[in-house]
């Protein structure tokens, strides 16, 4: 965790408004900035913009008790989607609430250092009423399965259930479904699927002359979906992702941390060395939300959220999505609220989330668009058509916003939409750029959590179990071969009567619990089968 300064005295306080009479008194102006006076503890946007003017005493805020209702953060590239997710994860964390973010290009480690003051900074400051000051805030560093700097993150392939991982080995409907006939047979035999050679070595045994018989009464599995199943986990293992299943599996509940002096800890996964796999970094991505949506318990609403959870690159999680998976998307989002969890998907146009998904996200900071082709004229009228009625031309101040600039509504403490504002951003008062590369390795080595998870464990397992199973068959079929060989060759006089006879050498081997089914044995039922939750993801059991 890095080291930083101290919070303000009160983090919710916001600052005070530069004295002068109001340049926002009267008109539309004055109605957009009343529908942003918030009695009770708010994060400070920035100040509204009207007619090409900046007024900072009319500042645009939100809630911080609404911010489980979910939000969205859209926009073209370099428009400063980024800053805006680092504005806000500033806040909350001074604030008390724990924050998660993808940093998929590596620019938004420097929210553990102090920001740089500058000309530039100065001049926003001064544009929107902000009292700004350099400060870091308190940060861990995580990457997939050890790839890149960070705190390894790894899930096992039981936890990441069959939904999820079908997504990322881009299976088909047929194909989905029995993947979650094979999940659903190791969870009932006992079989943990730690890592993917686990998940072969089951799927393997499931087509085999042994094992064939064992999902006959469920349907079965055929031998050419078995084969599209596991030429795609060989694929996969080649693409490097193997190292991201396994253990230690992460805990998710690490994510709502708070640190001694009552900040929210920034959760930060490092993305850039794993940013050519975005099927994968999305998908597991989807996977901690859905592990914390297992977990949690139900609260309601709260006076602040347990944990604001920014989805970055979220047109990924949707792309290619089966229907199954984006029903699991749709109803995670819309309960994770009342456990105390808000989601920001964050991407550069509202129709990259499904419709279903967007109707759920309260809270929305759009940031400029582009219209340089068809496509994007039709994208630009379709997101004007999200809004709410509002007395500005929607579509010329889209496209005519600045860097850092956004048009904004959110819910009001009531839980009513607050009226369309444009407005230009506060500064973060973080460093807006990536952490040194020194300083982030010695913030990862320094965690607490670093000796936890930063070493594989490689433990007995299914791939394991099966493979002594199928040994000890062979062992005892070769040893009731020779004995059988033995039992011809003595003479038949010399054989003991029949009758009460003791049991041959070959029907005891063959009787045994080993050598009658290799089946059987491996689907010795070890406790109760695992309960997955509405993602198919695996319930912990703490």
């Amino acid at each position: 965790m890095s080291v930083s300064e101290p919070p303000p005295a009160s983090p919710a306080e916001p600052p005070a408004a530069p004295a002068g009479p109001s340049a926002a008194s009267a008109g539309p102006a004055a109605e957009i900035a009343a529908g942003y006076a918030f009695d009770g503890p708010a994060l400070e946007l920035g100040a509204l913009l009207w007619d090409g003017v900046c007024h900072p005493d009319a500042r645009i805020r939100v809630p911080l008790s609404v911010l489980n209702r979910h939000g969205l953060v859209a926009g073209a590239t370099g428009t400063g989607k980024t800053k805006t997710l680092q504005l806000i994860a500033e806040q909350l964390s001074a604030n008390g609430v724990p924050v998660f973010l993808a940093d998929v290009k590596g620019d938004v480690s420097g929210v553990s250092a102090p920001g740089q003051d500058g000309e530039r900074v100065r001049e926003r400051a001064g544009q929107v009423g902000q009292e700004w000051r350099g400060r870091g805030f308190p940060c861990e560093f995580y990457g997939l399965g050890g790839t890149g700097p960070g705190i390894p993150v790894r899930a096992t392939v039981t936890g990441f259930g069959p939904v999820l991982l079908s997504k990322v080995l881009r299976l088909n409907r047929t194909q989905e479904q029995s993947l979650g006939l094979i999940f659903h047979y190791a969870d009932a035999k006992g079989l943990e699927l730690v890592d993917l050679k686990d998940l072969r070595a089951v799927v393997a045994f499931l087509v085999s002359d042994t094992g064939k018989a064992e999902l006959k009464g469920i349907g079965g599995l055929s031998t050419a979906t078995a084969g599209v199943i596991l030429r795609s986990i060989t694929a996969f293992e080649q693409e490097g992702a193997g190292d991201f299943f396994g253990e230690p599996e992460f805990d998710t509940a690490e994510l709502l941390r708070t640190a001694a002096d009552g900040r929210g800890i920034v959760s930060v996964l490092e993305l850039p060395a794993v940013q050519d796999k975005p099927q994968l970094f999305s998908t597991f991505l989807m996977w901690m939300l859905a592990d914390l949506f297992g977990d949690l318990p139900e609260v309601g609403d709260l006076e602040k959220p347990k944990l604001v959870f920014f989805f970055d690159e979220a047109h990924l999680l949707f792309s290619g999505a089966s229907k199954a998976f984006l029903e699991s998307v749709t109803q995670t989002v819309r309960l994770i609220r009342s456990k105390g969890v808000g989601v920001f998907f964050v991407t550069q146009t509202p129709k990259d989330v499904p419709p279903d998904v967007l109707a759920q996200l309260g809270n929305r900071v759009q940031h400029a668009l582009r219209a340089f082709t068809p496509d994007d004229a039709k994208a630009l009228k379709a997101t004007v058509r999200t809004f709410p009625k509002s007395p500005y031309d929607l579509e010329e101040v889209l496209t005519g916003l600045g860097t850092g600039e956004a048009v904004i509504t959110v819910l009001s403490e009531e839980g009513a939409p607050t009226p369309v504002a444009v407005t230009r951003l506060r500064a973060p008062e973080s460093l807006m750029g990536p952490l040194d590369a020194a300083a982030l390795d010695a913030a990862v080595k320094g965690s607490s959590l670093y000796g936890r998870y930063a070493e594989a464990v490689d433990r007995e397992s299914a791939y394991e179990r099966l493979t002594a199973e199928q040994r000890a068959a062979e062992a005892a079929a070769l040893e009731a071969a020779e004995a059988a060989g033995e039992e011809a060759r003595a003479p038949r006089e010399a054989r003991a009567p029949r009758g009460k006879e003791e049991p041959s050498l070959v029907e005891q081997v063959v009787g045994s619990g080993i050598f009658t089914s290799l089946a059987r044995s491996v689907g010795t039922q070890l406790g109760r089968e695992i309960t997955r939750s509405l993602f198919g993801t695996a319930r912990r059991r703490r």
